[in-house]
């Protein structure tokens, strides 16, 4: 799990990494003046609808490695605790609290301190990032506790399409590995 973790981290900073090259480089000289019609300045508009994504990538880069680090933790340590039983706690226990985290990063990142730092954009005011945080927070909430059943309905497919032998050395060998 960890390897899947830190290989999205690369893609983002790759996407990342591209994106800023995209804004930086000079553009082609029909792109630069009135490409689309109504639009003045073509490459000003990509760069502002690019640009300000870069906080958010970033706010969503440490929120997910923060999250995933955290999520992986939990569940394992929910499912040393609790062996092969309770899937629904270490599937639905770990992935509250990262979420939790990750709602509040995200957000607080890119909303309220990044604007701050950059003095690109109009900050969000604390409360409205707060208020914000915690809607999105309860709805991943509901999202995963009403998906709990489907862990079960998968995990007992998986079961029964790899047979209990071939999915516990599965499940083994992926514990060894995280």
């Amino acid at each position: 799990m960890r390897f899947l973790s830190y290989l999205t981290a690369a893609l983002i900073i790759y996407a990342f990494v591209m994106f800023l090259i995209a804004i930086r480089s000079a553009p082609a000289p029909f792109w630069a003046k009135d490409y689309y019609k109504g639009v003045p300045d073509s490459n000003l508009a990509f760069a502002g609808i690019f640009g300000q994504s870069q906080a958010i990538i970033v706010a969503s880069l440490i929120a997910f490695l923060i999250g995933q680090i955290l999520d992986v933790y939990i569940f394992h340590k929910i499912k040393k605790a609790t062996g092969e039983s309770r899937i629904w706690l270490r599937a639905t226990g770990s992935t509250l609290v990262s979420q939790f985290v990750d709602s509040f990063v995200v957000l607080f990142v890119a909303f309220y301190v990044a604007p701050r730092i950059a003095g690109n954009a109009q900050p969000w005011s604390f409360a409205q990032v707060m208020a914000i945080c915690i809607g999105n927070y309860i709805y991943k909430f509901v999202v995963a506790v009403l998906l709990t059943p489907v862990i079960y309905l998968v995990h007992g497919w998986i079961e029964r399409y790899l047979g209990k032998s071939l999915a516990t050395s599965m499940k083994q060998a992926s514990m060894r590995s995280a």
